[in-house]
């Protein structure tokens, strides 16, 4: 006690002390930095925000603009986060659109805002990466963890993939695989929200690849992931294609091959289906990111 009574002196006289290091340039600097205008770095992280945020189809376009807001959200608002008149939220529509509101009344039914600003646009960054998947056959809880770190790792969609040795995958569970997308762009605050396709057969799958000017294949044996993209020219977006457990077939993987895909291979040992499909995200967006501070 003795001794923090004694260095009380100094903690108080270090702001004076750090001044006399420092030339007044330097808090000049800070300043004019401080107040300077958005920068490209600010306007890529807009849409991640400090405030709850929560879905609504409409949004006020423009400040002083009204909105309601009903159902599973209006509950959360209300019973969960127990937010009360003139609290503040953030609403967005899952389209990339978002507006700061603020809680002009409550009742039992649902809450009525007031946006203290113009709607923002946030546009997708850097290069999008379309997910196909075979994830059909994943059991005890394996394929919402696929969809949950596709979304957080912002993936632009996700599609079920029918394969020879993946052939079905049923319409409750889609239906549940989007709730958990939706949790998850809530959560990691992602404008737009990621995209869940219907499932389809391996047929329609050689026309995507057929179409996209980059597309990779994961399966086993082939040329190391980064070696492959890192002898492919610049796109804007790109396929990336994942078999089921045990691969796809030997036929199935010439046919992709034959349309215009890139086998690719995610190391020495044999991975799941949902952990290719993330290590294989993953990695390809470090490696996109990279590309554009280039």
């Amino acid at each position: 006690m003795r001794a923090l009574a004694a260095a009380r002196p100094l903690f108080s006289a270090l702001p004076s002390l750090v001044r006399s290091w420092l030339p007044p340039s330097s808090f000049r600097t800070f300043a004019s930095v401080s107040s300077s205008p958005p920068s490209d770095l600010d306007l890529r992280n807009q849409s991640r925000g400090g405030l709850p945020r929560f879905f609504s189809d409409d949004l006020p376009s423009c400040k002083g603009g009204s909105v309601r807001v009903q159902g599973s959200e209006f509950w959360h608002m209300a019973k969960v986060l127990r937010l009360k008149q003139e609290d503040r939220v953030e609403l967005f529509n899952g389209k990339g659109a978002l507006v700061e509101v603020c809680i002009k009344s409550l009742d039992k039914t649902g809450v009525d805002f007031i946006a203290q600003e113009d709607q923002k646009v946030i546009l997708p960054q850097g290069m999008q990466w379309q997910v196909f998947a075979a994830f059909g056959t994943l059991k005890g809880g394996r394929a919402d963890w696929l969809i949950e770190k596709c979304t957080e790792l912002g993936a632009s969609s996700v599609t079920p993939l029918l394969t020879e040795k993946s052939s079905i995958i049923s319409e409750n569970r889609v239906d549940r695989l989007e709730r958990v997308s939706f949790a998850a762009a809530k959560q990691c605050q992602r404008l737009p929200q990621m995209v869940l396709n219907p499932p389809i057969k391996f047929d329609t799958l050689l026309n995507h690849i057929s179409k996209s000017k980059l597309c990779l294949v994961a399966t086993a044996e082939a040329t190391p992931l980064l070696n492959a993209v890192n002898s492919s020219p610049k796109k804007t977006s790109g396929v990336l294609i994942v078999g089921p457990e045990g691969d796809f077939t030997k036929k199935e993987v010439e046919m992709m091959l034959e349309a215009g895909g890139t086998a690719v291979g995610l190391g020495p040992h044999r991975l799941r289906v949902e952990t290719a499909a993330i290590a294989l995200l993953a990695t390809l967006v470090m490696w996109s990111d990279s590309q554009e501070t280039v």
